[in-house]
């Protein structure tokens, strides 16, 4: 069964950091292409960045130079190194392998003062 967990979120202030990480299950992990995607409500889901396996990776222009995504192989886990937060970034972050019918519950990310 495939299954996808984030976590790491949480309420942060402006300019500061979180990192999201995806507990990924019933793929081969090593030759998934993975991703982070983000939803507000109301609005449609959006993409936010890519890894290849063998590690080529590509983002958002929205997140270009403030997020960097990773991934452990060895443990089949996805990250998402958020810095320099902004309102905007405000929403619900999944992973999935990309091409998946499957999503994650989510985890909450809140940029506030």
């Amino acid at each position: 069964q495939v299954q996808f967990v984030e976590s790491g979120g949480g309420l942060v202030q402006p300019g500061g950091s979180l990192r999201l990480s995806c507990a990924a299950s019933g793929i081969s992990f090593d030759e998934a292409i993975m991703t982070w995607h983000r939803q507000v409500p109301g609005q449609a889901r959006e993409w936010v960045a890519n890894m290849f396996p063998g590690g080529a990776n590509f983002y958002d222009d929205s997140v270009k130079g403030r997020f960097t995504i990773s991934r452990n192989d060895a443990n089949g886990t996805l990250y998402l190194q958020m810095n320099s937060l902004k309102p905007e970034d405000t929403a619900m972050y999944y992973c999935q392998e990309a091409g998946s019918q499957t999503w994650g519950q989510g985890t909450q990310v809140t940029v506030s003062s």
